[in-house]
Formats: C-alpha cells, structure tokens, sequence
C-alpha cells in the first residue's frame, strides 16, 4: 500500500533533528496540532481565558465528536480528563466494589491500573485474579471464562501493555464479558492511534485513553468512554459544578452522559489540539497507518535480533510499533544515554512497570524503542547501526 513518507515528515518537522522511537511515550506533534495549540494560547492572551472558550466553543465541541468517530460511538459517551490514568481511575472507583467482589486483569496489566487494585484490595476487600497468558503470551480469553464465577464485577484489561509489542486479544474479551453480562474496561492507552479501535465491535463498557502516544496529541489531554447503557453502573468519584447542577438547596443532578466524569477546569488549548489530533489521525486513516506501524516494528525487531548479545523480548501472536530488548554486557540506561547523545530517541522500561509481566517472564530493565508512521526504514537502519557500535 502506498504511504506518503514524505507528506508526514513535511508535517513533523522535529523529523529533521531527532530519531524519535519514543512513541509509546510522547509522539512528536505535527504542524496543525502545535498550530491549535498556539492559536488558541495566543487568543486568550488577545481576549482573556474564559471569552477564548466561549469563542472557540465550536472547535472545542468538535473534539468531543472527532473521538467519537474514532471510537465508533457517540459524542455525549465521550468525556475529557487530563491523561488516561485518570480516566480509568473514574471508572475503576466508580465501581460499586465491595468486600469479596472479584475484578480479573491479564499478567500484562499496566502499574497504575494495578496499584488503584491493590488499594481496593487493602482498603475495601476486593478480590484479584490474575488470568494467566495463553501460549502466545497474551491473556488466555479460555482461562479467562474459565475464572468467571458469581463474585466477578469487573474485567478489566490493558489492550497494548507499556513493555512489549503485544496487542492482546479486546475483542475475544469482550465477548466473553457480553456474554456473562460482566462490565469489562479496556485500557485502551498505547492502541488508541496505534490501531484501529471500535468500541462496537469490542464490546467493551468503558474505554480510557491519552492524547499524548500513538493519536500525537498534546501532553495533559486524555479521555474517557462511557457506554451510555452502562452510564448507571458508575457513580462519580468526585463532584463539581461542572460534572453536576446545583438543582436545589438538597439536591442536584448528573451532568448528562459521560461528562459526568469532568470537573470545571481543563486544558482548553490542549482539548482543541486533541479534536485536531484526532482529526488528523483520521484523514490518514488508521487502518492505513496501522498497516505502516506495524511493519516497521517487525523490521525493527528481525534487525534487533541480528546483534550478538542483544534479546528483543516482545511477545504475542498480534505485534504493533513497541519494541523492547536488552543488550548482554550493555545495562539499558547507559544505551539510552549514549542513543540520547546521538539524537535517538528511546526510553527504558524497568519491572515495576509491569510487575507481573517482567516477574513471570523473568524481564530485565529493558530498552523500548516504540516506532510511528512517520519513522523510516532508514532510520530503523541507523538506530541499528547506532546499537551495534555502542555494544
């Protein structure tokens, strides 16, 4: 299929400086993004911060609708909060968990995903069960049926996890959850941009997601999805006069669909470059980068794996843009320094990332090098090149 290259690296002109395979941590921003954000900072500086929203209300509404597109759902379904964490943690406390409710998770579940866990687990009584891998290394979805018992209210899962190339299997998931009427949570935050994602077809209630990854976004934007039927499961953790009207000395009421889970004050330039972020990602089509992303995380990998010394650790039988390895005599963050050094961009991964995964799978503190469709097969060709000289 063709792709134009050269359009993609016209539109991200760090392309120029750096060697960005950190894309699993921040994108780089392409022009029309930086320029939203830049627009709209500089017309509240022109005519102040509460009259720069009311004047940009159109563009601020489109986001709420270009993620919706994106998502396969509807608009009033989609909230927006400051990163993916959040989001998740407003559903997860949402929940109505109590004493000896079980949630079940995956081996690669993400930290802060298994930290709130724990919480509950210590404060309130809930129950965890990890569902083991199945022998591709992604969550068995027949293990997964097999742990569903009376006490199970939650599934929740980590779509693409922060320390290997594996895309586990959502759909397979969500059916299994539809079909035992169990309310099932994607962490959505490393596919969302990366892969095509519809929310109709995986079946899941509840979805969060960054802006700042694979959709190359802004940094503090994030966004939550609410299956309308699914609005009444959850009860906001926390309330204001955004998420809620004060309808009556006694009394208010929810803010209608999912932006229940807002609060008043947001990133406003951020949330309007999010909207063009996502638009962008769309006009490329993301089955079309998906395809690119893909490829070129094999070609990294099958090069990787050529250098004596260096174990490319990624797992599963579906693989996207995240590469991880670590080198024999070579510690990963004396690699990323000297990468640094040469403008390559990559970041570590150490076990308490993915404890479970990095614990049962023996992982060392690794290399992630996460590659976009803006990256090239010849600079795949120097990254190599760089590892091999520095070991």
């Amino acid at each position: 299929m063709s792709f134009d290259i050269g359009k993609a690296r016209a539109d991200t002109p760090a392309c120029k400086n750096v060697l960005h395979f950190n894309n699993a941590g921040a994108a780089l921003m392409p022009a029309p993004v930086v320029a939203a954000i830049q627009n709209h900072i500089q017309l509240e500086s022109e005519i102040g911060g509460y009259e720069a929203r009311a004047a940009a209300d159109k563009e601020y509404r489109g986001t709420y609708d270009a993620i919706a597109r994106l998502l396969n759902c509807e608009s009033p379904e989609i909230a927006l909060l400051e990163n993916a964490t959040r989001a998740w943690d407003q559903v997860f406390y949402g929940m109505p968990l109590q004493k000896g409710d079980t949630v079940l998770t995956a081996q690669a579940s993400y930290a802060s995903n298994y930290l709130a866990m724990l919480q509950l687990a210590r404060t309130v009584g809930v129950i965890i069960k990890v569902v083991p891998n199945d022998i591709h290394g992604q969550v068995s979805v027949e293990k997964l049926e097999e742990k569903i018992d009376d006490s199970v209210r939650l599934i929740a899962l980590t779509h693409v996890p922060t320390n290997s190339g594996l895309v586990n299997p959502a759909t397979e998931v969500g059916r299994v959850a539809r079909k035992h009427h169990i309310p099932y949570l994607l962490d959505a935050c490393q596919s969302v941009g990366q892969l095509p994602v519809d929310v109709q077809k995986i079946g899941c209630d509840f979805l969060s997601a960054t802006g700042r990854k694979y959709l190359r976004g802004p940094r503090g934007t994030g966004f939550l999805y609410v299956r309308k039927e699914s609005l009444d499961i959850l009860q906001p953790s926390i309330i204001d006069l955004h998420s809620a009207t004060w309808t009556a000395r006694d009394d208010f009421e929810w803010q209608p669909g999912a932006r229940r889970f807002e609060n008043w004050e947001t990133n406003v330039a951020g949330n309007i470059a999010l909207g063009t972020a996502v638009n962008y990602a769309l006009d490329w089509g993301v089955g079309k980068t998906w395809d690119r992303v893909r490829a070129l995380g094999e070609l990294l990998r099958e090069e990787l794996a050529t250098i004596p010394g260096v174990t490319v650790h990624d797992i599963g039988a579906e693989k996207g843009g995240i590469v991880t390895f670590s080198a024999q005599d070579k510690a990963s963050t004396d690699i990323k320094t000297w990468l640094a050094a040469l403008k390559m961009n990559v970041v570590t991964s150490t076990p308490e990332y993915a404890r479970l995964d990095a614990e049962a799978r023996n992982l060392p503190e690794m290399v992630r090098a996460s590659v976009h469709y803006y990256n090239t097969e010849e600079e795949i060709g120097r990254f190599v090149f760089a590892i091999r000289s520095i070991l």
